[in-house]
């Protein structure tokens, strides 16, 4: 057990949490503080588990299962912070820890899940479970923790855990180190334009967001491009100097690519090459077969069932769009191809061309904190919940807004926290987390649930303004969030967004459908400078154009998605992923004017962390029930039917992980949906 003398304040501050509104007090740690932190509380959580492995009494749910649930509190909040921060605001001291606690933690995680005692406690529960008068939400979780030690390798012999808790701990620090090569290769990246006349066709929103990254960068003299999706996107998208969007399009495809210290290249073939060997060593015949094994989707061949049909139907749609493309490029007088460069910028011309509108026209109407209370007045119409804003608390970083939110009732909830603009020590991409989730075990706890993004801050004193999908990327990552407030489970190894991962996309691109909604956009969408409310005719434009370049996105997803799969179902070692990619490419006859959307030397819901590894099909998977469960509504005639909201927030948000996905789904909707309803939706 650790020494009273070792608990510091520092220590103290991390680990048991007495700032305002229950959060962590921020100005009572510094970074140097996390690694005797760590060393404490994994010593803590060791002794909370040696508790339950010596008792002398047979195993109860009481003395094993729920010991074990609410053991390592401490390390639980310790690592909440630490996280956070190495994802939203990094430096090199979090950097350097990151690369030493991920293997530890593994290590850490093996101990506990391959000890023989401990499972053998477990096990006794779970075989004699039918007899032990459990509710269905304490048999769930039973029978989830007695897989997760199978799945860690409780029932290997001796040599075996030793190999697997091997790999586990190297998989651990090359995630970490894939993830921050990323990091390193976008922080580092700027284009910096000094001449005005090379801003042809930019809008004033982008240059003024271009100015403050360079100013960030201390070129006061400049605009920047940076590898922010929030600026290089619609740079892509607006810019009429062709070299320059070369440049920057090169620089985004090419992140973990570029030889040096930040290179991905080898870090991906010792990963896809350990967890295939991990697959094996427990039983599967590739690492696909072993993730899916606990997802609604079961098999990669269900997978690439809902994928290649996609596949083809994008492909076919894509060239229709290309052929368009180069119609307007001939128009011009121009001569050359449709390069990835050139894509979105002669998209965004032939969508105004068609629609009457560019994105030019709508994102004056789409301001950040318009959005923000656009998504809390669904969230009140659906849910009934609200949210009150606190000034002046410390979080990790001044932009981070706070809010206390309040059930219908007016009784608290929890906490919301907001993290919207990009910064050079934050990584791209936008995400949902918890720094504490919601149970009801003993006393229980309330959530504090944060969303992180990387939106273009404006200058000082100017109004952040939104693109629809910036806006739409909002609205998810709040859907996100809400799966984790809303939790109103017993046990917390099935809160909130517990549940499997081609499940957990369902609440966030659900509530994604309501920010389109005529009553969202006549009461939250209004103009910057005059206030007016978004033109109803723009309205109409904004919906009739929603599938327009549908046949690009799709391609740019799916295609993702194939490569996952093709990495982690190969029956041969990868020896050169990028070789590895472009014959998977090549199969799949991939258009040559669209790439990845996530290109495997950057693809870091993959191979950063294994969360979304042979998995990233899982937004589509998810969007074939989100399509159909918003069907509910519109076949209803009320998008905010109380009923329907009741029955959703009982059996999807509220829910957790306390039953089978498929069994909460066709509880809210009597059935299974068909990827009709998706495909329809994509305009396919």
């Amino acid at each position: 057990m650790p020494q009273d003398n070792q608990m510091t304040p520092a220590n103290e501050a991390l680990s048991q949490w007495s700032g305002p509104l229950g959060l962590p007090d921020f100005s009572k740690f510094t970074d140097a503080d996390f690694k005797a932190a760590f060393d404490i509380a994994l010593e803590k959580d060791w002794a909370d588990v040696e508790a339950v492995l010596q008792n002398p009494d047979a195993p109860t749910i009481e003395n094993t299962l729920k010991a074990l649930q609410l053991s390592g509190r401490e390390l639980s909040h310790i690592a909440a912070i630490f996280w956070m921060r190495a994802g939203a605001h990094t430096n090199e001291v979090i950097q350097a820890l990151e690369r030493e606690v991920a293997p530890k933690m593994s290590r850490h995680h093996s101990r506990i899940m391959m000890n023989e005692v401990l499972f053998a406690r477990l096990d006794a529960l779970y075989q004699n479970r039918a007899s032990l008068g459990l509710d269905t939400e304490t048999l769930r979780v039973l029978e989830k923790s007695w897989k997760g030690f199978v799945r860690n390798g409780a029932k290997l012999n001796a040599q075996d855990k030793a190999r697997l808790a091997d790999i586990n701990e190297k998989l651990a620090g090359l995630g970490a180190g894939f993830g921050q090569n990323v990091l390193k290769d976008e922080a580092s990246w700027a284009l910096f334009i000094t001449d005005e006349a090379e801003l042809a066709g930019l809008p004033e929103q982008l240059r003024a967001a271009m100015k403050a990254a360079a100013e960030e960068r201390g070129r006061e003299d400049a605009w920047a491009v940076t590898l922010s999706r929030a600026i290089v996107e619609p740079f892509l998208t607006f810019s009429s100097v062709r070299h320059l969007r070369e440049k920057a399009y090169q620089a985004w495809a090419k992140r973990g690519e570029n030889g040096g210290e930040t290179d991905n290249r080898a870090l991906v073939t010792e990963i896809v090459s350990l967890r295939d060997e991990k697959a094996k060593l427990l039983g599967y015949a590739n690492f696909a077969a072993f993730k899916l094994d606990d997802t609604m989707a079961k098999t990669p061949d269900a997978v690439m069932e809902l994928l290649l049909p996609v596949w083809e139907k994008a492909k076919q749609r894509a060239s229709e769009e290309q052929a368009d493309l180069e119609k307007l490029i001939a128009g011009e007088g121009q001569n050359h191809p449709v390069a990835g460069w050139d894509w979105r910028y002669y998209a965004e011309k032939l969508r105004a061309e068609r629609f009457a509108f560019d994105e030019g026209d709508l994102k004056p109407y789409l301001q950040l904190n318009k959005i923000i209370e656009a998504a809390f007045e669904v969230a009140t119409r659906l849910f009934g919940l609200t949210f009150k804003e606190h000034q002046g608390i410390q979080t990790w970083h001044p932009d981070v807004r706070v809010w206390e939110v309040f059930n219908a009732d007016g009784s608290r909830r929890g906490l919301f926290l907001g993290d919207y603009f990009a910064r050079q020590s934050k990584r791209s991409g936008a995400w949902m987390s918890a720094l504490q989730s919601s149970h009801r075990l003993d006393a229980g706890q309330q959530p504090i649930i944060y969303n992180v993004m990387n939106l273009a801050k404006p200058p000082k004193g100017e109004v952040a303004l939104l693109s629809l999908d910036d806006a739409h990327t909002l609205f998810h990552e709040f859907g996100h969030a809400l799966h984790g407030l809303l939790s109103d489970v017993t046990w917390p190894a099935i809160s909130g967004t517990a549940v499997s991962r081609d499940f957990v996309e369902l609440p966030s691109q659900l509530y994604e459908h309501w920010l389109t909604e005529r009553p969202v956009l006549e009461k939250f969408a209004t103009h910057y400078k005059t206030g007016e409310t978004i033109p109803q005719d723009l309205i109409d434009k904004v919906l009739k154009a929603a599938t327009f370049n549908a046949g690009f996105n799709t391609v740019e997803f799916t295609s993702s998605a194939l490569v996952d799969m093709a990495f982690h179902t190969s029956d041969k070692p990868v020896t050169d992923p990028l070789t590895f990619e472009a014959e998977v490419l090549k199969k799949l006859d991939m258009p040559e004017a669209i790439i990845m959307r996530h290109r495997t030397p950057h693809f870091l819901h993959v191979f950063s962390g294994d969360g979304y590894s042979a998995g990233y099909y899982s937004y589509m998977w998810s969007e074939v029930l989100d399509a159909d469960a918003f069907a509910a509504f519109e076949e209803s005639g009320d998008v905010f039917n109380a009923d329907l909201a009741e029955k959703l927030k009982t059996h999807i948000y509220a829910a957790g992980g306390s039953k089978d996905p498929e069994e909460l789904y066709k509880t809210f909707r009597g059935r299974m949906p068909s990827p009709q309803a998706m495909i329809e939706k994509r305009g396919l």
